[in-house]
Order: structure tokens, then sequence, then C-alpha cells
């Protein structure tokens, strides 16, 4: 299994929804352009293009992180909830897919 990718993307056409307390973030009822991001030792996360995701609601936030395999990260919040979701603005070689897609983290997305 060495020469497993660490991160797979599977284009998804689930329907699926993101709330975040009660507020509705992301409805999707059917859509060939929702990616879900597979990472070797994570659980899997659904990258949405930002025309499915109410970024209106959301402020970017001061925290920026970097993942050697995704590169630099930008975080959104909202209302008090930081950092409930975060976007690949300029990601590494090869994972040019997830440009601007934004996901979700916690047990609210889906």
């Amino acid at each position: 299994m060495q020469d497993a990718k660490r991160i797979t993307l599977h284009p998804t056409n689930q329907c699926m929804q993101v709330h975040v307390d009660g507020t509705l973030l992301v409805e999707v009822v059917k859509s060939t352009n929702a990616l879900e991001l597979r990472e070797r030792g994570y659980p899997p996360r659904h990258y949405f293009p930002r025309d499915d995701v109410r970024m209106d609601l959301m402020t970017l936030s001061e925290t920026t992180t970097h993942c050697t395999f995704k590169g630099n990260t930008a975080y959104y919040s909202l209302g008090d909830k930081k950092d409930i979701a975060w976007s690949y603005e300029q990601p590494v070689e090869g994972m040019g897919a997830i440009t601007s897609r934004v996901a979700f983290g916690g047990e609210e997305n889906e």
C-alpha cells in the first residue's frame, strides 16, 4: 500500500447540505461540481464550488495554515464561529482541482 496516493479526488453527485448553528451554507441538490477529497489519515471532505456556498454570510479569517500536500489555506468564519471553512487559493502542483473550492470541518458538514 506504500504506492497508494496520499490524496485522491472523486467527483460526487449526491444531495448535500452544510449547516452551521442552524444556518444553511450549502445546499446541493444534484451537482457534479462538488469533489470529495480523501486524504490518508483524515476523514473525507467535500470541496464545493463557491457558487454553491453562501459566501456572503462568511468572513475571511486572519487564520492561515500551510499543508505540504495541498498548499496555503485561507479560513472563513460565520459570526462568532471561527474557522468553520477553508479554501486553497493557490494549491500545490497536482491539486489544481480544489482551487477556490470551499470545505467545511466538523460534524456539521452533511
